[in-house]
Protein backbone atom coordinates (compact mmCIF):
# COMPACT_ATOMS: atom_id res chain seq x y z
CA UNK A 1 0.00 0.00 0.00
CA UNK A 2 2.53 2.49 1.16
CA UNK A 3 3.91 2.36 -2.94
CA UNK A 4 0.49 3.50 -4.05
CA UNK A 5 0.41 6.34 -1.35
CA UNK A 6 3.69 7.39 -2.81
CA UNK A 7 2.54 7.31 -6.62
CA UNK A 8 -0.45 9.58 -5.12
CA UNK A 9 2.19 12.00 -3.04
CA UNK A 10 4.18 12.37 -6.17
CA UNK A 11 0.72 12.92 -8.31
CA UNK A 12 -0.19 15.61 -6.12
CA UNK A 13 2.75 17.37 -6.34
CA UNK A 14 2.72 17.17 -10.00
CA UNK A 15 -0.38 18.49 -10.61
CA UNK A 16 -0.38 20.89 -7.42
CA UNK A 17 -3.75 19.84 -6.63
CA UNK A 18 -5.64 16.85 -4.81
CA UNK A 19 -8.98 17.53 -7.55
CA UNK A 20 -6.45 17.22 -10.45
CA UNK A 21 -4.41 14.54 -9.13
CA UNK A 22 -7.27 12.70 -8.09
CA UNK A 23 -8.76 12.55 -12.06
CA UNK A 24 -5.48 11.56 -13.44
CA UNK A 25 -5.45 8.40 -11.08
CA UNK A 26 -8.65 7.95 -11.65
CA UNK A 27 -9.60 8.17 -7.79
CA UNK A 28 -12.46 10.03 -6.26
CA UNK A 29 -10.70 13.45 -4.24
CA UNK A 30 -11.20 12.24 -0.50
CA UNK A 31 -9.53 8.99 -1.08
CA UNK A 32 -6.25 10.83 -2.64
CA UNK A 33 -6.92 12.67 0.46
CA UNK A 34 -6.92 9.74 2.64
CA UNK A 35 -3.84 8.28 1.29
CA UNK A 36 -1.55 11.59 1.95
CA UNK A 37 -2.96 11.69 5.36
CA UNK A 38 -1.97 7.85 5.94
CA UNK A 39 1.38 8.90 4.28
CA UNK A 40 1.98 11.50 6.58
CA UNK A 41 1.13 9.10 9.41
CA UNK A 42 3.43 6.69 8.28
CA UNK A 43 6.27 8.90 7.78
CA UNK A 44 5.32 11.56 11.55
CA UNK A 45 5.63 14.62 9.16
CA UNK A 46 3.25 16.93 7.21
CA UNK A 47 4.17 16.29 3.69
CA UNK A 48 2.05 18.73 1.81
CA UNK A 49 0.72 22.48 2.51
CA UNK A 50 -1.13 24.94 0.91
CA UNK A 51 -0.03 28.15 -0.69
CA UNK A 52 -1.47 30.65 -4.02
CA UNK A 53 -0.29 28.12 -6.09
CA UNK A 54 -2.06 24.83 -4.83
CA UNK A 55 -0.55 22.39 -3.13
CA UNK A 56 3.11 22.06 -2.48
CA UNK A 57 5.32 20.21 -0.74
CA UNK A 58 6.68 21.49 2.79
CA UNK A 59 10.38 20.67 3.76
CA UNK A 60 9.66 17.21 4.68
CA UNK A 61 7.97 16.78 1.52
CA UNK A 62 10.87 17.71 -0.91
CA UNK A 63 13.15 15.68 0.97
CA UNK A 64 10.38 12.58 0.44
CA UNK A 65 10.36 13.64 -3.34
CA UNK A 66 13.50 11.59 -4.82
CA UNK A 67 13.17 8.51 -2.55
CA UNK A 68 9.50 8.16 -3.61
CA UNK A 69 10.20 8.58 -6.93
CA UNK A 70 13.36 6.00 -6.51
CA UNK A 71 11.35 3.24 -5.46
CA UNK A 72 8.10 3.45 -7.55
CA UNK A 73 10.64 3.47 -10.51
CA UNK A 74 12.38 0.39 -8.90
CA UNK A 75 9.11 -1.25 -8.43
CA UNK A 76 8.47 -0.83 -12.07
CA UNK A 77 11.85 -2.40 -13.00
CA UNK A 78 11.21 -4.89 -10.81
CA UNK A 79 7.68 -5.34 -12.54
CA UNK A 80 9.40 -5.86 -15.94
CA UNK A 81 12.24 -8.19 -14.64
CA UNK A 82 9.26 -10.36 -13.15
CA UNK A 83 7.54 -10.46 -16.43
CA UNK A 84 9.93 -10.96 -18.58
CA UNK A 85 10.59 -7.18 -19.83
CA UNK A 86 7.58 -6.89 -22.51
CA UNK A 87 5.05 -5.65 -19.42
CA UNK A 88 4.68 -2.43 -17.49
CA UNK A 89 5.38 1.47 -17.59
CA UNK A 90 7.69 3.39 -19.32
CA UNK A 91 7.68 7.18 -18.75
CA UNK A 92 9.78 9.85 -21.45
CA UNK A 93 10.15 13.15 -20.61
CA UNK A 94 10.53 15.34 -23.78
CA UNK A 95 10.27 18.60 -24.99
CA UNK A 96 7.33 19.70 -26.73
CA UNK A 97 7.99 20.05 -30.27
CA UNK A 98 9.80 16.24 -30.47
CA UNK A 99 6.25 14.98 -28.20
CA UNK A 100 4.27 15.96 -30.55
CA UNK A 101 6.44 15.78 -34.10
CA UNK A 102 9.33 13.30 -33.60
CA UNK A 103 7.41 10.68 -31.23
CA UNK A 104 4.24 9.83 -32.41
CA UNK A 105 5.09 7.30 -34.92
CA UNK A 106 8.00 6.02 -33.49
CA UNK A 107 5.84 4.87 -30.30
CA UNK A 108 3.22 3.07 -32.61
CA UNK A 109 5.79 1.23 -33.76
CA UNK A 110 6.99 0.49 -30.72
CA UNK A 111 3.81 -0.31 -29.25
CA UNK A 112 3.22 -2.88 -32.05
CA UNK A 113 5.84 -5.22 -31.01
CA UNK A 114 5.38 -4.28 -27.01
CA UNK A 115 1.01 -4.18 -26.46
CA UNK A 116 2.12 -4.95 -22.71
CA UNK A 117 4.06 -1.77 -22.45
CA UNK A 118 1.79 0.65 -20.89
CA UNK A 119 3.82 4.30 -22.51
CA UNK A 120 3.81 8.03 -20.70
CA UNK A 121 4.98 10.82 -22.09
CA UNK A 122 5.42 14.23 -19.80
CA UNK A 123 6.16 17.40 -21.93
CA UNK A 124 8.63 19.95 -20.16
CA UNK A 125 11.97 21.86 -20.63
CA UNK A 126 14.83 20.72 -21.11
CA UNK A 127 16.11 21.40 -17.79
CA UNK A 128 12.83 19.49 -16.26
CA UNK A 129 14.08 16.74 -18.50
CA UNK A 130 17.34 16.27 -17.73
CA UNK A 131 16.70 16.50 -13.69
CA UNK A 132 13.41 13.66 -14.22
CA UNK A 133 15.69 11.74 -15.63
CA UNK A 134 18.46 12.05 -12.86
CA UNK A 135 15.90 11.32 -10.31
CA UNK A 136 14.31 8.78 -11.78
CA UNK A 137 10.90 10.00 -12.63
CA UNK A 138 11.32 9.08 -16.14
CA UNK A 139 13.12 6.55 -17.77
CA UNK A 140 14.10 8.00 -20.85
CA UNK A 141 14.36 11.88 -21.41
CA UNK A 142 13.99 13.50 -25.29
CA UNK A 143 16.17 16.80 -25.65
CA UNK A 144 17.16 19.03 -28.51
CA UNK A 145 20.36 20.63 -27.75
CA UNK A 146 24.29 20.92 -28.95
CA UNK A 147 25.74 17.87 -28.02
CA UNK A 148 24.82 16.83 -23.87
CA UNK A 149 27.53 15.81 -21.71
CA UNK A 150 26.98 14.02 -18.11
CA UNK A 151 28.56 12.03 -15.83
CA UNK A 152 25.54 10.37 -14.92
CA UNK A 153 23.61 9.93 -18.05
CA UNK A 154 24.02 8.09 -21.30
CA UNK A 155 23.14 10.61 -24.33
CA UNK A 156 22.82 9.30 -27.64
CA UNK A 157 22.66 11.73 -30.42
CA UNK A 158 19.78 10.03 -32.67
CA UNK A 159 19.41 13.25 -34.84
CA UNK A 160 21.09 16.04 -36.48
CA UNK A 161 18.65 18.52 -37.31
CA UNK A 162 18.55 22.21 -38.81
CA UNK A 163 16.70 24.90 -37.61
CA UNK A 164 15.33 27.87 -39.74
CA UNK A 165 14.21 31.49 -40.17
CA UNK A 166 9.95 30.45 -40.80
CA UNK A 167 8.01 33.14 -42.92
CA UNK A 168 5.23 33.46 -44.97
CA UNK A 169 5.62 32.51 -48.51
CA UNK A 170 4.98 36.57 -49.28
CA UNK A 171 7.22 37.72 -46.88
CA UNK A 172 10.16 39.89 -48.57
CA UNK A 173 12.93 37.30 -46.54
CA UNK A 174 11.12 34.53 -48.29
CA UNK A 175 13.06 34.52 -51.81
CA UNK A 176 16.52 34.03 -49.97
CA UNK A 177 18.19 30.11 -48.77
CA UNK A 178 20.12 32.20 -46.29
CA UNK A 179 18.70 34.65 -43.83
CA UNK A 180 21.66 37.04 -41.86
CA UNK A 181 20.93 38.18 -38.18
CA UNK A 182 21.23 41.55 -39.82
CA UNK A 183 18.09 41.00 -41.96
CA UNK A 184 16.25 40.30 -39.02
CA UNK A 185 16.68 43.79 -37.12
CA UNK A 186 13.02 45.20 -36.47
CA UNK A 187 11.20 42.42 -37.53
CA UNK A 188 8.72 41.12 -35.47
CA UNK A 189 9.87 37.75 -34.19
CA UNK A 190 6.89 35.23 -32.65
CA UNK A 191 9.59 32.87 -30.66
CA UNK A 192 8.75 29.23 -28.18
CA UNK A 193 9.35 30.20 -24.31
CA UNK A 194 12.17 31.18 -23.12
CA UNK A 195 13.95 27.93 -21.96
CA UNK A 196 13.55 26.85 -25.34
CA UNK A 197 17.40 26.12 -26.38
CA UNK A 198 17.13 27.26 -30.35
CA UNK A 199 15.59 30.64 -29.15
CA UNK A 200 18.74 31.12 -26.92
CA UNK A 201 20.55 30.57 -29.82
CA UNK A 202 18.93 32.71 -32.38
CA UNK A 203 18.72 35.71 -29.49
CA UNK A 204 22.39 35.19 -29.10
CA UNK A 205 22.83 35.21 -32.66
CA UNK A 206 21.40 38.20 -32.64
CA UNK A 207 22.96 40.36 -30.03
CA UNK A 208 26.60 39.09 -31.06
CA UNK A 209 25.57 40.94 -34.71
CA UNK A 210 24.30 44.14 -32.55
CA UNK A 211 20.49 43.07 -33.28
CA UNK A 212 18.20 44.00 -30.54
CA UNK A 213 15.50 41.18 -31.34
CA UNK A 214 12.13 42.58 -31.28
CA UNK A 215 9.68 39.64 -29.58
CA UNK A 216 5.94 40.50 -30.34
CA UNK A 217 4.93 37.18 -28.93
CA UNK A 218 5.82 34.03 -27.26
CA UNK A 219 4.03 30.54 -27.67
CA UNK A 220 4.18 27.54 -25.87
CA UNK A 221 2.55 25.72 -28.47
CA UNK A 222 3.99 25.09 -32.18
CA UNK A 223 0.78 25.41 -33.47
CA UNK A 224 0.43 28.76 -31.94
CA UNK A 225 3.52 29.46 -34.01
CA UNK A 226 3.05 28.67 -37.28
CA UNK A 227 -0.28 29.81 -36.82
CA UNK A 228 0.75 32.95 -36.13
CA UNK A 229 3.41 33.02 -38.97
CA UNK A 230 0.92 31.83 -41.22
CA UNK A 231 -1.52 35.30 -40.80
CA UNK A 232 1.48 37.25 -41.35
CA UNK A 233 2.41 37.68 -37.46
CA UNK A 234 5.79 37.52 -37.71
CA UNK A 235 8.77 35.46 -38.31
CA UNK A 236 9.74 32.09 -36.06
CA UNK A 237 12.52 29.87 -35.78
CA UNK A 238 12.12 26.54 -35.78
CA UNK A 239 13.31 23.06 -35.89
CA UNK A 240 13.18 21.71 -39.80
CA UNK A 241 11.00 18.11 -38.07
CA UNK A 242 8.27 20.81 -36.55
CA UNK A 243 7.95 22.03 -40.16
CA UNK A 244 8.61 19.20 -42.28
CA UNK A 245 5.70 18.82 -43.47
CA UNK A 246 4.50 23.02 -44.07
CA UNK A 247 7.52 23.61 -45.86
CA UNK A 248 7.18 20.36 -48.36
CA UNK A 249 3.81 21.90 -48.92
CA UNK A 250 5.08 25.65 -49.65
CA UNK A 251 2.68 26.75 -46.87
CA UNK A 252 5.63 28.20 -45.13
CA UNK A 253 8.72 28.74 -45.82
CA UNK A 254 12.20 28.74 -44.44
CA UNK A 255 15.57 29.72 -44.85
CA UNK A 256 18.89 29.10 -43.29
CA UNK A 257 20.11 31.22 -40.47
CA UNK A 258 24.08 32.53 -41.41
CA UNK A 259 26.99 31.95 -39.19
CA UNK A 260 29.03 29.19 -37.69
CA UNK A 261 26.55 28.04 -35.23
CA UNK A 262 27.10 24.57 -33.41
CA UNK A 263 24.81 21.80 -34.54
CA UNK A 264 21.50 20.66 -32.34
CA UNK A 265 20.72 17.07 -31.90
CA UNK A 266 17.85 15.16 -31.29
CA UNK A 267 18.94 13.39 -28.51
CA UNK A 268 17.67 10.27 -26.16
CA UNK A 269 19.30 10.68 -22.48
CA UNK A 270 19.05 8.04 -19.64
CA UNK A 271 20.54 7.37 -16.63
CA UNK A 272 23.95 5.11 -16.66
CA UNK A 273 22.98 2.60 -14.21
CA UNK A 274 19.72 1.88 -15.55
CA UNK A 275 18.92 -1.40 -16.06
CA UNK A 276 18.38 -2.47 -19.52
CA UNK A 277 15.45 -4.61 -19.98
CA UNK A 278 14.74 -6.55 -23.55
CA UNK A 279 11.99 -3.84 -23.98
CA UNK A 280 14.34 -1.05 -22.45
CA UNK A 281 17.02 -1.98 -24.80
CA UNK A 282 14.24 -2.03 -27.81
CA UNK A 283 13.17 1.28 -27.19
CA UNK A 284 16.42 2.56 -27.70
CA UNK A 285 17.01 0.62 -30.95
CA UNK A 286 13.43 2.19 -31.99
CA UNK A 287 14.47 5.85 -31.33
CA UNK A 288 17.54 5.50 -33.21
CA UNK A 289 16.21 4.24 -36.67
CA UNK A 290 16.06 7.09 -39.36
Amino acid sequence: MELTYLRTFCEVVSCGSYTRAAEKLGYAQPSVTAQIAKLEELYGAVLLERSGRGMIPTFAGHSLIPYARQMLALSEEAKGAVSGGDKGVMTIGAIETLAAYYLPHRLYRYRERYPGMQLRVQPGSEERIIADVMDKSVDFGLIFDVPFDSEELISLQLRKEQLFVITHPEHPLAKRQEVTPLALEGEPLVLTEDTCTYRRLLLHELRQSGVIPRIDMEFGNLEGIKQAVRHRWGTAFLPHYAVEEELRSGSLRGMSLTGEQEGFYIQLIYRKDRRLSLAFGDFIAEMQKQ
